[in-house]
């Protein structure tokens, strides 16, 4: 089971991410305001081209490079997760960027976060098992979505 965030969540989210944005200095322009809005408030993992086609209404001459750029100086300060495909865009969480489990539809490509409870209880066990100093994991389960299941997708 997933559980989606608040408006309230969200909003704290945003208000978090222009703060740390702030303390590095980077200056807070209208279009790279909107691309945080956009990530923060999207329901689910955008790609990168999704949320470039979502605020070209907005902001039409705004650049797909515009968006990495952002995109990828939040990757840098770990405030956002990239989940990495090799057959489709990658996606981003704007929401929780510690590393955690998905659920990815191989028909529609949609993602989830489901709760998996004791996955902190397993990496220490493996930790311990193994002498290993775990620093950063990934956990993702594959099949298909109820709609694409009930579609005949897949």
């Amino acid at each position: 089971m997933t559980v989606p965030a608040t408006d309230e969540q969200r909003a704290a989210r945003l208000a978090s991410l222009l703060e740390r944005l702030k303390t590095q200095g980077l200056r807070m322009t209208p279009q790279r305001l909107a691309i945080l809005r956009a990530l923060v408030m999207h329901p689910g993992h955008p790609s990168a081209e999704e949320l470039h086609r979502a605020l070209l209404r907005q902001f039409p001459t705004m650049s797909l490079a515009t968006v990495y750029k952002t995109i990828s100086r939040l990757k840098s300060l770990g405030e956002i997760l990239e989940i990495e495909f090799s057959h489709r865009d990658n996606r981003f969480d704007g929401h929780n960027p510690k590393p955690h489990p998905h659920l990815i539809c191989t028909g529609c490509g949609r993602v989830l976060d489901p709760l998996v409870p004791d996955l902190a209880a397993l990496v220490r066990d493996l930790s311990e098992r193994t002498g290993f100093a775990v620093t950063s994991h990934r956990l993702d389960f594959y099949g298909l979505c109820p709609d694409c299941r009930e579609n005949g997708r897949g």
